[in-house]
């Protein structure tokens, strides 16, 4: 993530953490809380949380170790660390058995850096599930997998930033792919983002699908460390029509699912409108909801590595994001039909 962030009123506080698995490594201006609706807000979707999904958790900690190892040296753009990143990359979706587009893994694209001036070459990643009912329309789940590389013979591992993010949208992808969703999912995993959203930039300016036909974007970045368990649903300010969908999976959470930092009238840092690669897709006037944890000491830092994630809360995370994918599909109408309708 390309900004700092801080503290907000809590959606939801839910109870001790339950923590499902143990690493092997070793392990402003704030408005009222919101009401948590425990019905059935936009239909009955209850009986479809009384069972929870289950994820592949030892395989996202085992991603997530993989991408944020030494070996991967920061993942920077334009450096062999990132290089290494793709080939793991292009080879855990064809492992998995995900879709392509038009045929392709990938989507280069070029840009010159704000930090240095000189250019860069980025490579998108794209993994396709197609939906059943609308396979013509598209939820893009999307996370960056760049870092910030090696600085002053530190290296800047990234494993919240964000190869957290990164690792979540394979288990995604890979649980949607063995449990088909009603619109298609696009899973992209983007490049240059510490570099000024540079990949997400690129995605909008040549789009591999219709700009019209995305219902929406769901960002992750940041989704594996916090100690007290929180994490952040951005975008509904924003787009009043997801709230209810977030209150509803708060509600079926164990861990606590918040709402904030997507205010104009936010102290600098508190808005996290432009934060992330979802900040593009808003801009285009695409609907978008961005998942990510607050600031910690490992943000942006050579400390931010696996041993200091927060395993249980993690895997409880992204199995919470992937109960608002299920929502978002089953009522992807309605946000289609309130996009056009310009309620947000």
């Amino acid at each position: 993530m390309t900004s700092s962030r801080s503290t907000l009123l809590p959606l939801l506080r839910g109870g001790m953490l339950p923590f499902l698995l143990l690493l092997a490594l070793g392990a402003p201006t704030v408005g009222t809380p919101a009401t948590v609706h425990t019905g059935p807000v936009l239909g009955q979707v209850s009986d479809r949380f009384g069972e929870r999904p289950r994820i592949d958790g030892d395989r996202l900690l085992e991603d997530q170790r993989i991408l944020a190892h030494d070996s991967m040296e920061g993942r920077r753009t334009g450096t062999p660390g990132i290089e290494r990143a793709r080939r793991f990359l292009s080879r855990a979706m064809e492992e998995r058995g995900l879709g392509l587009v038009d045929g392709q893994r990938t989507r280069s694209f070029e840009f010159v850096a704000r930090q240095d001036g000189a250019t860069y070459q980025g490579v998108n990643f794209h993994a396709l599930v197609p939906g059943t009912t609308h396979p013509d329309r598209f939820i893009v789940v999307s996370a960056h997998y760049d870092h910030l590389g090696i600085q002053n013979g530190d290296i800047f591992n990234g494993a919240d930033d964000n190869a957290s993010g990164t690792s979540a949208i394979l288990a995604l992808a890979d649980w949607f792919s063995r449990n088909l969703p009603r619109h298609s999912l696009l899973f992209v995993a983007f490049d240059a983002e510490e570099m000024g959203l540079q990949g997400a930039r690129a995605f909008i300016q040549d789009p591999p699908v219709p700009l019209d036909r995305i219902v929406m974007n769901v960002n992750l970045d940041m989704v594996s460390r916090s100690e007290a368990g929180e994490l952040y649903a951005v975008g509904t300010h924003h787009y009043p029509f997801l709230r209810p969908l977030v209150e509803e999976v708060a509600a079926a959470s164990s861990i606590s699912l918040l709402m904030g930092h997507d205010r104009p009238d936010l102290p600098p840092g508190e808005d996290w409108t432009m934060a992330s690669d979802h900040g593009p897709f808003h801009q285009a006037g695409i609907p978008f909801l961005y998942f990510g944890v607050e600031d910690h000491p490992g943000y942006h830092d050579p400390t931010d590595v696996v041993e200091d994630i927060t395993p249980g809360f993690y895997v409880e995370a992204v199995e919470t994001i992937l109960d608002f994918i299920l929502l978002a599909d089953r009522r992807g109408e309605r946000i289609m039909d309130a996009r056009s309708g310009g309620t947000g």
